[in-house]
Formats: structure tokens, sequence, C-alpha cells
């Protein structure tokens, strides 16, 4: 298994070094002190797997993979310097985000979770991560109205969608389809988790199937039995369930 590592920390990146080697299913085939020269590396040398800060200084480690253009894409353990609360999800059975300053056992302990886990599996439990992560940032934030962005595969690369540019999310099935100008992304997570998430920002959950953004509710389309639509600006039309009515209409300031 090919290993790049990623950081803009010397001694960081020396650390990982020196822990992997001793393990011989893994050899490093370089490392990178920013995130521009990591976009390079992996699309050129094809890793199997990346250590990946999230925080360097040219952009952060989501930016990273989103410039990545090879598939399939590598296995990604994330190294942060989050604090615990931003964390809190992973530390139990995860193996693809490691704290700083870790200890050698916590780090052996995810390669063997690594070295274990298939690809298929890997990709759906880095999504999944991914999730849990941006919620927990978004709990723990101080800052009122702000939310994660939300990571969602697409194609062999993963977008980050700002949750201000969302004008509307409904369920489909296990998936839920989230709108933005001109374009649809779908994601496996629920309605009630994504709900969560967007908390405190200007979301509204309207139907059960049905969440979406206040500040693009074009007009209210009022129908027979006292029942009424949001249309919104891209001219799609939403039933507002009569249990979420009053909320809505609260929420317009009607």
């Amino acid at each position: 298994m090919k290993a790049l590592i990623i950081d803009d920390e010397e001694l960081a990146r020396k650390r990982v070094l020196n822990l992997l080697e001793d393990i011989e299913e893994i050899s490093v085939i370089g490392e990178c002190a920013t995130g521009k020269s990591a976009v390079k590396s992996i699309n050129e040398q094809r890793p199997d797997l990346i250590f990946l800060d999230i925080n360097m200084k040219d952009m952060n480690g989501f930016e990273v993979l989103q410039k990545v253009e090879i598939s399939p894409k590598p296995i990604v353990i994330f190294v942060t310097a989050y604090d615990n609360y931003a964390l809190k999800a992973f530390d139990v059975e995860a193996f693809d985000f490691l704290l700083k300053p870790f200890k050698d056992q916590r780090f052996l302990k995810t390669i063997e979770k690594v070295l274990k886990t298939t690809r298929t599996e890997a990709d759906s439990l880095f999504e999944k991560r991914v999730m849990e992560l941006f919620h927990q940032f978004s709990q723990g934030s101080s800052v009122a109205n702000t939310a994660a962005k939300i990571p969602v595969k697409h194609g062999n690369k993963t977008a980050l969608i700002a949750p201000e540019d969302i004008l509307y999310i409904l369920a489909s099935g296990y998936y839920a389809e989230i709108f933005i100008e001109k374009k649809k992304y779908v994601l496996r997570e629920s309605l009630n988790n994504l709900e969560q998430l967007l908390e405190g920002s200007n979301f509204i959950r309207v139907h059960r199937s049905a969440i979406l953004n206040l500040n693009y509710v074009k007009e209210i389309v009022h129908s027979d039995y006292s029942e009424i639509d949001a249309k919104m600006t891209d001219g799609k039309l939403l039933r507002i369930s009569k249990s979420h009515k009053k909320e809505f209409l609260q929420k317009l300031g009607i």
C-alpha cells in the first residue's frame, strides 16, 4: 500500500513517517507541506492511503480532496488539531481521524483497521464520518447561524456545499436530494440528521420529506382548505404540512 503524508508541520510529517517505518504493508512515497503540492502529488502518484492535515496555510484538507481527480480516491486518514468536541464521534472504532497529539498505540490501531478494510468499506465509512464531523463541529460552534459545509461525493470528487447556497432538501428513500441553483446533489443521509446539522440557520422543516431555506421562498401560494405551498425561487412548489404551518409563517413574520 502506497502512502503520502500531507502536513504543513515538518515535525508532524516526520512523526507519521517514523511510525510507518516498521509497517511492511505500507511504503511512504512522499511528503507534502502544502495543499497545492498535495493535490499535484495525489493526482500524479496515485497513493492508496494519505495522511491529511485538516488545517494548512494555503487550503484545508477538505479543499484538497475536492481537487483530487483520480479514481478510486485514496483512503483518507485526517490528522487534525481540532478540539475534542469535534472528534468525539470518531474516538470509538473509527480509523479515519487522528487527533493531535496522538499516542503511538492509537496510530497503530488506526493502521491495523485500515489494512483490514476493503475499498468499498473505506468509502462508505469515510462519507459517514465526515458527515458526523461536520455535525459535531457545527454543534460545537459558538458562532450563531453558522453551519459547516456539507460534503457530498459527486462522481470522483467530494463537493463541499455551503448551507447558504441550498434552496431546499427533499427526502428520496434512504437518500436526501440537495438542491442548489441549477444543480442537485444526492446524499445518503436522513432529513432528521440534516435538520440537526442546519439547526439555528434559515432552514425549516416544512414536511416530513422537505426542508427549505427561507431565504429562497419567493411566494406563498394559498390553496383550498387553508393549505399553503411555498414557491421557491427556482419555481418549485413545496407543500407546507399543517403541523409545520404555524412555525413556517412565524419564521417569515406573517
